[in-house]
This record gives structure tokens, sequence and C-alpha cells, in this order.
């Protein structure tokens, strides 16, 4: 499966940059980082979804998806029609992201930022930090409930929001008995790749309203967010729609409705 390989990559990948930015040189320079934009309260919108807005070049199962790819240009677009929180891709070998992105889009915005990666080692959480991240991303599928609880307990000692992923009730269990605050449902099938917003409506009836929940993934329509709204969902992550929209600026608007 694709998340195995990406997975036997990332230790790979993380081996290197701990030889090449070791932790000890990362902790001195997170204690002097500007206290961080609250990725939580981008979801306490009293009308309407809250949108994170993705900032994505290519999927291993979509193959490139943004041709002329700047990612600072995208993430001017995101600030001007007042995107809740933006997602930036660091994994470089199958999604085409690259660290650096992280730091320079946050100098030109005041949204605050999501780590979207594969992280699978401490080492990743205080190096997210330092990249300029508010928020990371913890993905059930890869993580063990011991090791989820750790990473969020760490992140939290940092200050860092963590954005829970489950796929299905196996892995929502897991990230509820972890004590996840917020949790993200991937409406995409890891073994087809097909998506549909239907798993997170088989999936928010098993979460305590006090969760705060997000629907990731196949997200299209104007009648996708009514429709994930009325069930009480807080908000979305879409990448691909406004990575092929000819407008992002029109695509905000035909999902607000306004």
């Amino acid at each position: 499966m694709i998340l195995d390989k990406i997975v036997t990559y990332k230790k790979k990948k993380v081996k290197e940059e701990k030889e090449i930015t070791p932790i000890k040189q990362i902790l001195p320079v997170i204690q002097n980082c500007e206290d961080r934009r609250n990725f939580k309260n981008a979801f306490e919108k009293k009308e309407g979804l809250s949108i994170i807005a993705e900032i994505k070049k290519a999927s291993p199962s979509k193959g490139i998806i943004k041709e002329n790819f700047n990612p600072l240009e995208i993430a001017k677009a995101y600030t001007h029609n007042k995107a809740e929180a933006i997602s930036v891709l660091t994994e470089d070998k199958f999604f085409w992201g690259d660290n650096s992105y992280l730091n320079k889009v946050r100098n030109i915005t005041s949204a605050p930022l999501l780590r979207k990666d594969f992280i699978i080692e401490p080492y990743q959480i205080y190096q997210s930090k330092m990249l300029g991240a508010d928020a990371i991303l913890l993905i059930v599928s890869i993580l063990s409930k011991n090791k989820l609880i750790e990473f969020q307990k760490i992140a939290r000692s940092i200050n860092l929001s963590c954005l829970v992923e489950v796929h299905d009730r196996f892995e929502l269990e897991i990230a509820l008995e972890s004590d996840a605050e917020i949790i993200g449902i991937n409406n995409r099938n890891l073994k087809t790749f097909e998506t549909s917003i239907d798993t997170t409506k088989k999936l928010i009836k098993y979460i305590p309203k006090s969760k705060i929940v997000i629907s990731e993934s196949g997200i299209n329509t104007r009648s996708d967010m009514k429709f994930l709204e009325s069930i009480g969902v807080k908000g979305v992550l879409i990448g691909e729609s406004f990575m092929r929209a000819n407008s992002i600026k029109d695509k905000f608007k035909e999902l607000r409705g306004i």
C-alpha cells in the first residue's frame, strides 16, 4: 500500500534531517519562536464551515495537480479570501512539498498554519514548530495509541495543536481514547483512493459533541458544504478543488454560497 511506502521513505528522510539539524539545535530555536496562532479558534465560527485551504502541488493518486505551482501566490489568494487556516504540504517525494514552504507562507499571512506531513517521530514535532507550524497532522493509521498520546503531549508542551486523522471506526476509537480534541475524518479510502463524504456521515455520530470535527477530502461543491454543516462538522480541509480551480476567489464564493 502507498502509505507503507511513504512511511518507509519518511523514516529514511527523518534520519537524514536529524543528521543535518540535530534536536539540540532545534530546541533553543523554538524557545524563541513567536506565540502560535490559535488553530483551534479557527473553528469557532457562528455560521458556516471554517475552511482549511491546502497548498498542494501533487499527490500519489492524482500525480501533478497544480502545474503552475507557486505556494506564495496561492497563500496570498487564500489569505485574501479569508481562509480560516492554511494547510501546507511539506512531504517532498510523494506530494512534491518542501519544509521551506511553511516559514515563507507564515511571513505573508496571519492565518494559523497546519503542517501536512507524515509525523512518525517526536523529532518532527519540534521541527514543525521551528519551521513555522501552528498545528500538525497526526495520522492514526501510522501511529500506535501510545505514540498518539505521547505525540499530542509533546505538541501541547510547545503550543502546537494536533489534527488527529481517522479513516474508519477502529481508528476513531483510538483517537477518542487518546483524548484528541480536533478529529479529522479523511473521506479518502486508502486502499482504493476513492472519496466519499458519506465517510464523515458514518463516523461523526460516534464523536462527542465536545470535539471539533473536520471533514477532509472530496469536498467540491456548495451542496457538499451544506450537507457537512448540517451533520455537525465544524470545518473542512480542501486542497484539490482549489488547486484545479480557474479562480481561487470564485471557488471560495461557490463553496461559501456568496
